[in-house]
């Protein structure tokens, strides 16, 4: 029996109704022009996932076996089916689509409302495969984007608050402050990859293992994840809640050590006892064996809850006020919250943290639901568009929408291009017409054309090219929390 993923080829991984498109075209057309852009809904996004999606399905033959199988099931499906035009495909191509696709480097951090990406097909009797590609293509590109956004942005708002709370440098500890627990809020394994490496372009800490291996199979990175011992309730819990006390030390026994982290979820029965009472009764042992103790609380209000546990462990184990006036563990305990976190409550929980005074290095995030799930293709409003009409006579023409009853869903217009355009004091990213941006420096490169790959980024150089930048965290920049 075959996967599902072996029946979901091109021909059937699209939506319904374009299926009936090759006949909807002005008669006269040989090419279409699409593009994908964030419309809104943040200041900026994250380019990220295209290369996986090329290398997924685009560099996939396609057989007679396959047309013969779409064929069958689209005709009773109600839909009419274009058989000629994927024998040309099958038969001239090698099977690999005649597109060529154009998009910015993965990485890059750019104003919403700007051509990230630009297809078109290559052979002028295959006009309508470019809207055909439409549905696989937008999503492959608008869940990892999105998820590498957000990601981002929550990296931000922790450097803001450890420039501000920490005498420790921000980039010695950001990159493990969020850590990725969304493996199983996802509805998929392909989303946990997707996802998952989409959190690793910015942070290094993550338990979406399918993650680090989509980044290794699409994108040559070495190991670029890294997780830490944990306890979860089932193995606390099956020592009985008399004996809770052994279960913590046996977590000292088998995980702690110099240099070593490892974390025991404690609020199993009774949070304020566990760090209150049990985890003090174990002090001498825990710092014997040396490394750290990450305290995990998993229920309560995830606004407060962190907190409570931090002064119950300050008054435990006690505490040292750094030189911005703000009280840290000793570095051998520590606390993470990983219950309700998302972008909101994060940055939430950092303004109670610096309100009692707090150190951000007391405490590091988990997210799951809220980092890889908590997002849809409206949260930056990704859209792929047809932009452009070419006919016989080898005239470009403008194809777009105007809506008046919603002027935010305006296309834009003709062949596009991306250039980097200077103004007073700053630089940013401009749409323009192709043609300009030919003249200049156009930042759309060309990535795939005819069934071939032309640009193979490694993770590292994706990582750099979405580092956050001082002048987006030091105060002199930015307004203080």
């Amino acid at each position: 029996m075959k996967n599902i993923l072996q029946l979901l080829t091109t021909i059937t991984r699209t939506d319904s109704y374009k299926m009936s498109q090759f006949l909807q075209y002005p008669k006269d057309t040989t090419h279409i022009s699409s593009y994908i852009e964030s419309r809104g809904g943040e200041p900026e996004s994250v380019f990220f996932g295209l290369q996986a999606f090329i290398k997924d399905y685009m560099m996939n033959p396609i057989t007679m076996a396959d047309i013969d199988f779409a064929e069958k099931v689209i005709a009773a499906h109600g839909e009419p089916f274009n058989r000629a035009g994927w024998e040309l495909i099958v038969n001239e191509y090698n099977g690999l689509l005649p597109v060529e696709i154009e998009a910015v480097p993965e990485g890059t951090v750019m104003p919403t409302g700007n051509v990230q990406v630009q297809i078109v097909n290559t052979d002028p009797r295959l006009f309508w495969l470019t809207s055909y590609l439409e549905t696989a293509m937008l999503r492959g590109v608008w869940y990892p984007s999105t998820v590498a956004t957000m990601s981002r942005k929550s990296k931000v708002s922790i450097a803001k608050a450890l420039d501000l709370t920490s005498d420790i440098p921000v980039m010695d500890q950001l990159l493990f402050k969020l850590h990725d627990f969304g493996a199983r809020g996802v509805s998929s394994t392909e989303t946990a990859v997707l996802g998952g490496m989409s959190h690793l372009v910015n942070f290094m800490g993550t338990d979406t293992f399918e993650g680090v291996i989509g980044a290794m199979q699409y994108y040559n990175a070495d190991v670029s994840g890294v997780s830490i011992p944990a306890s979860e309730h089932s193995t606390i819990t099956s020592w009985g809640s008399e004996n809770e006390v052994e279960a913590f030390k046996n977590m000292i026994e088998q995980f702690a050590g110099a240099g070593k982290i490892f974390a025991c979820v404690s609020d199993s029965y009774d949070i304020y006892a566990a760090a209150g009472e049990l985890w003090p009764s174990l002090k001498e042992q825990l710092i014997a064996k040396g490394g750290t103790l990450v305290v995990r609380p998993d229920s309560g209000d995830p606004l407060t809850m962190p907190i409570e546990v931090i002064k119950i462990l300050m008054e435990k184990f006690g505490y040292t006020t750094n030189s911005k006036g703000y009280k840290v563990l000793p570095p051998y305990i520590r606390v993470i919250q990983g219950d309700g976190i998302d972008a909101i409550t994060l940055k939430l929980l950092i303004d109670n943290m610096i309100e009692a005074k707090l150190s951000l290095d007391n405490l590091a995030f988990g997210m799951g639901g809220g980092l890889l799930q908590k997002v849809d293709r409206d949260t930056l409003k990704y859209a792929m568009k047809a932009s452009a009409r070419r006919d016989t006579n080898s005239v470009w023409h403008d194809v777009y929408k105007d809506p008046i009853t919603d002027r935010g869903k305006t296309s834009k217009k003709g062949r596009l291009g991306l250039i980097e355009s200077c103004g007073i004091g700053s630089c940013g990213f401009r749409t323009v017409p192709k043609i300009i941006a030919d003249e200049k420096e156009n930042i759309l490169r060309p990535v795939f054309r005819n069934g071939k790959l032309l640009v193979d980024d490694d993770f590292e150089t994706i990582r750099n090219r979405a580092q956050i930048k001082e002048t987006e965290y030091v105060p002199q920049t930015i307004e203080r929390y």
